[in-house]
């Protein structure tokens, strides 16, 4: 059985920050900001809205676009759980009404979303489930230093789900292949020290913030992800002319731009939504095709191919074409302090 895409949700927290407002403190400037990394507003989780709401939301808004009332099976990929333990994934299914399914966290940063999805493509394929949730939900913003314009004005908070279904791979919105890489050689590029096993505590406040060696960063990003489009096109005997969309993971706009020039592909072709919601790490994927969508950038028939980068080093691509798929972006924002369990 293949994964077909069958639904999509987002949720976004409701407090919009400018570049205007994070250049009152830190020494920086609107436009230093845009040119760097073309964003110029994010949203940002306040006291009270955590990623579990988020996912949620973001979920239970996917159920509703793909007219389904419960699924068999749900992943979540997130960086920033509730807690270090328990997942956070079970309790999300439990916010939805769904406890007794199987759920898990996958920890991929920024890619993962993509890993997410190939986890739910396989267990679909190994027929233990016939519908899954895959969820992508960080409220990052908590892992930066408020103080360090590297990487305080780039991370916005936010959520964007999809139901996938078994299917066939002829349909539209059938999944795969995937082409997913890592390498934890590289893994102090993108690091946060301490919270973890290895350094549980720190008399260092800043080593329980995000450490980005950005120029590095930078580099394997472009080239990894363009190798990565590359393969996947190879194995799906789809010809880059043949690309509709590409839809990259929103880390910056230069990248996304760098990332086309290596390809070859004219920047129209591009999906882009970090301009007002930054990199929200693993629901970043899902936020961009949700905009696309309700902008009539992505239309059903699209060939697709989506890819990412992250820390870990972690990296991949996905493709399929676009399914009649409307979208729900009615959890696009929630209230602070929202989360309660929907009742089904």
């Amino acid at each position: 059985m293949t994964a077909v895409l069958a639904g999509l949700g987002t949720c976004l927290p409701p407090r919009v920050v400018g570049n205007r407002e994070l250049s009152q403190r830190l020494d920086t400037s609107d436009d230093w900001i845009q040119a760097r990394t073309g964003i110029h507003e994010r949203r940002i989780a306040d006291t009270g809205t955590t990623t579990v709401g988020m996912a949620t939301s973001a979920a239970d808004a996917a159920l509703s676009d793909s007219g389904m009332a419960d699924v068999d099976a749900l992943v979540l990929a997130t960086s920033t759980p509730d807690q270090l333990c328990p997942g956070s994934a079970p309790q999300v299914a439990a916010g939805l009404g769904l406890s007794g399914i199987p759920a898990l966290d996958v920890n991929a940063a920024c890619t993962g979303f993509l890993y997410a999805l190939a986890a739910a493509s396989g267990m679909l394929a190994a027929e233990l489930a016939e519908r899954v949730l895959v969820i992508g939900a960080d409220t990052f913003s908590r892992l930066c230093d408020p103080d360090d314009r590297t990487t305080a004005p780039i991370f916005g908070d936010g959520a964007g789900a999809v139901v996938l279904r078994a299917g066939t791979a002829a349909e539209p919105g059938a999944l795969g292949p995937f082409d997913l890489h890592a390498d934890g050689t590289r893994a102090n590029l993108l690091v946060v020290p301490a919270g973890g096993s290895k350094q549980r505590f720190s008399d260092n406040s800043h080593d329980y913030f995000l450490h980005m060696q950005g120029r590095e960063v930078f580099r394997h990003a472009c080239a990894k992800m363009a190798e990565s489009v590359l393969a996947v096109l190879r194995v799906a005997r789809l010809p880059l002319a043949g690309v509709d969309r590409l839809v990259g993971h929103q880390a910056n706009l230069r990248i996304l731009q760098t990332l086309a020039a290596r390809l070859g592909l004219d920047e129209k072709h591009l999906v882009t939504n970090i301009g007002h919601v930054g990199n929200t790490s693993a629901a970043s994927i899902p936020l961009a095709l949700a905009d696309a969508v309700d902008g009539g950038h992505l239309r059903p028939g699209h060939h697709v191919v989506l890819t990412a980068f992250g820390a870990g080093l972690t990296w991949g691509s996905s493709v399929l074409t676009w399914p009649p798929v409307r979208g729900n972006m009615q959890g696009h924002r929630i209230p602070e302090d929202s989360y309660e369990p929907v009742v089904r």
